[in-house]
């Protein structure tokens, strides 16, 4: 039998954290969402400030990058080629969303939906930076 790694909930909580003290030192108010790696979400926080749609937005894009496994900015690109990929079900191809990886293997996925897409992503990746120190 096969076993993996998964997030656990102060996990989670840190990367939140993390990414939070990205967006206030910037004075940017966020939705920030971390997921399974079912795209099941673990934790979530709405931001003072942040726009009403930010929360599941935020939520869209952590649950895209976890099951596709990329970040959602990648598929964003790739919607500019193939426009038929925005039909696929249950996803948000709008940069702003990363898998998270630990051992080669995806955990889950971080969003952040409420500035402009590369300020999102900027912000999920200081939220993935709390785990390399683990």
């Amino acid at each position: 039998m096969r076993q993996k790694f998964s997030l656990t909930s102060a996990e989670a909580h840190a990367i939140v954290t993390a990414a939070k003290l990205e967006a206030v030192k910037n004075n940017w108010k966020v939705s920030i969402a971390v997921v399974d790696e079912g795209g099941y979400l673990l934790h979530l926080e709405r931001m003072d400030g942040a726009t009403l749609p930010s929360p599941e937005i935020a939520t869209m894009k952590a649950r895209t990058a976890a099951l596709s496994r990329v970040p959602t900015k990648v598929l964003e690109d790739i919607t500019k080629e193939r426009a038929a990929t925005l039909m696929f079900p249950g996803r948000l191809p709008v940069q702003g969303g990363l898998p998270i990886l630990y051992e080669g293997e995806c955990v889950g996925g971080i969003g952040v939906s409420g500035v402009k897409s590369a300020e999102d992503e900027q912000i999920t990746s200081a939220g993935l930076a709390v785990l390399a120190g683990r």
